[in-house]
């Protein structure tokens, strides 16, 4: 579980740049929170579910956890996919094999090729990082 301060930029990370998908979405008026779970297509079984509550609060590192994992089928495809949409890549796939990203509400998501690493490749080879991951 993650929980988002707002849950459209989050879907927009997550969906349109990250690629995984809507499994389902609740709203409880009750509660006063939303929950969708996601997951990346083709893998259903391993979900991550999204926690927005409607209520206003400040969201520390201490309230998430280390970091998300997935693998992808073309890390510098991915990561250049990712720039395009103005993700920071903080850590860049220089190895053709890792790379790290953060989610709108700075959860640190690891990217790593799917299969053996790709031969290192410009730019990402001689790009430093940025920021913290």
């Amino acid at each position: 579980m993650v929980r988002v301060s707002d849950l459209e930029q989050s879907l927009d990370f997550y969906c349109n740049k990250l690629g995984l998908q809507v499994l389902s979405r609740t709203d409880n008026d009750a509660g006063r929170f939303t929950l969708v779970f996601l997951a990346a297509p083709g893998d259903e079984q391993a979900q991550v579910e999204l926690t927005h509550n409607w209520d206003p609060e400040p969201l520390e590192s201490g309230r998430s956890f280390g970091h998300l994992a997935y693998r992808v089928k073309d890390i510098y495809a991915t990561c250049q996919r990712l720039m395009e949409g103005g993700v920071i890549i903080n850590r860049p796939p220089r190895d053709g094999y890792m790379a790290f990203v953060r989610s709108p509400d700075n959860i640190s998501i690891e990217l790593l090729q799917e299969g053996d690493p790709k031969p290192p490749e410009e730019p990402w080879s001689s790009m430093n990082n940025r920021g913290v991951w």
